[in-house]
Formats: structure tokens, C-alpha cells, sequence
């Protein structure tokens, strides 16, 4: 298989934390502010705790499944 076999565990796992970092930085952090007119100034902290939690179990998921 191209990139061994545990290429999808890989990139699962890549994905899930760059969900996780991604959504935690853009709560913690927000821009001072919007760049454009109909921009929002802080994430959506519904659609963004929802995302980080995904993030997290598809992570742990993914590493569960390369170190076991």
C-alpha cells in the first residue's frame, strides 16, 4: 500500500488534531477585528465546541487504533 498500511490511522489522526487545535486556538484566541464587512469577530462557540469534541475523538480514536 502507498505510505505503509496504517495511512488512513495517519491521517485520521492528522486530521482530528488539526480539528482540535484549529477550533481550540479560534475560541481561545479571536481576532481584535473582522477583516471584512460580513465577517464575524469571534467563532461560533456551538459549532466550535462541537468540532473540537469530533476532533478529539476521531485523534484518540486514530492513535488507539496505531498504538494497539
Amino acid at each position: 500500500m502507498f505510505l505503509g498500511p496504517d495511512l488512513i490511522a495517519f491521517l485520521m489522526l492528522a486530521l482530528g488534531a488539526a480539528l482540535f487545535v484549529g477550533n481550540g486556538l479560534a475560541m481561545l484566541r479571536p481576532r481584535s477585528a473582522p477583516r471584512e464587512e460580513n465577517e464575524l469577530q469571534r467563532a461560533p462557540i456551538g459549532r466550535s465546541t462541537l468540532m473540537l469534541v469530533v476532533g478529539l475523538v476521531a485523534a484518540i480514536w486514530a492513535l488507539g487504533t496505531l498504538l494497539g
